[in-house]
């Protein structure tokens, strides 16, 4: 490892113990210290790979005194590895806070990338990957998190949360009311022994779930805006348009989506899309120049006046 204070940023399994890479495993072994926000899970984790490394606490319960020591640590030189609960540390965590501390005190930093819980969510979706919105846990109370959804309305990306078991169920129900009968999955206690993935419209996913109460972790994916009342009420070239500038699609997937979503005819938009290529007209003829005929050259012999 090379010389001076560095701040690891080590990702760590989500459920299966078995889900960490071969170099976060070297850097947990090799470091002077470990900041884990829970030490209990980090413990286990340690344990099942014979890992000895020394291990502190860091959450959001004793995040000012602990940066105070951690950062006074890397200050010395040494080499310090941040893991959180579970997943990539600084996401929806405190990890960030001291990310951005060790950025303010010029202290390097070195990520060990690895899983991610709403990465992992996400790919098994089957919903819009190529642009997506993590927004993280949801504001707890009712009225913050209706005003949140609200301002999510119209996004087109795909939407992702983090969200309590407890309150699943109330998220769904206000999502529904919200943003409208739209495509959802429920991903719970994704890579352990009890995972299970829900697929289907809000209204399928509440049914589904029914009334009793749903236990460990959470996350949410939820379809993002579908363009098809905003495509009825205007052209189809300029649904296109949106789809093809606007969400970043090629011409051929922007009518395949549009198509899908809104039951317009392909081949109707495929002409469309025929004329938003087209070329400028070219101008009457009388504008251009008459083409060079060989025979009407003047030439001295024909008596031009040329010298």
């Amino acid at each position: 490892m090379p010389d001076g204070g560095i701040l690891y940023i080590v990702a760590t399994p989500i459920g299966n113990l078995e889900d960490i890479t071969l170099r976060a495993l070297r850097v947990l072994k090799e470091v002077d210290l470990i900041a884990a926000e829970d030490t209990r899970r980090t413990r286990q984790l340690l344990a099942h790979y014979d890992i000895h490394t020394p291990l502190v606490s860091y959450h959001s319960h004793n995040l000012r005194s602990r940066e105070a020591f951690l950062l006074r640590e890397l200050r010395q030189g040494k080499r310090i590895a941040l893991v959180t609960d579970a997943g990539t540390p600084g996401i929806s965590d405190p990890g960030e806070h001291l990310v951005q501390r060790a950025i303010e005190e010029s202290i390097a930093l070195v990520p060990i990338p690895g899983p991610s819980a709403f990465v992992a969510a996400l790919s098994v979706s089957g919903l819009p990957t190529h642009r997506f919105l993590f927004s993280g846990f949801l504001p707890s109370q009712p009225s913050g998190r209706r005003k949140f959804l609200e301002s999510l309305r119209d996004r087109p990306e795909t939407l992702l949360f983090y969200e309590s078991p407890r309150r699943i169920r109330k998220l769904l129900e206000e999502a529904q009311s919200i943003l409208g009968q739209r495509r959802v999955v429920v991903a719970r206690e994704i890579t352990k022994v009890f995972e299970e993935v829900y697929r289907g419209t809000i209204r399928e996913v509440l049914e589904r779930l029914g009334e009793g109460e749903m236990k460990g972790e959470v996350t949410v994916v939820i379809e993002g805006s579908s363009q098809k009342e905003k495509a009825l009420e205007g052209s189809p070239r300029e649904a296109l348009l949106h789809y093809h500038r606007e969400l970043g699609l090629s011409m051929k997937e922007a009518i395949d989506r549009l198509a899908s979503e809104t039951g317009l005819s392909k081949r109707e938009l495929y002409r469309e899309s025929l004329k938003m290529k087209a070329p400028a007209k070219e101008p009457p003829p009388g504008d251009l120049p008459l083409p060079e005929n060989p025979e009407n050259r003047q030439t001295p012999e024909s008596g031009s006046g040329n010298p």
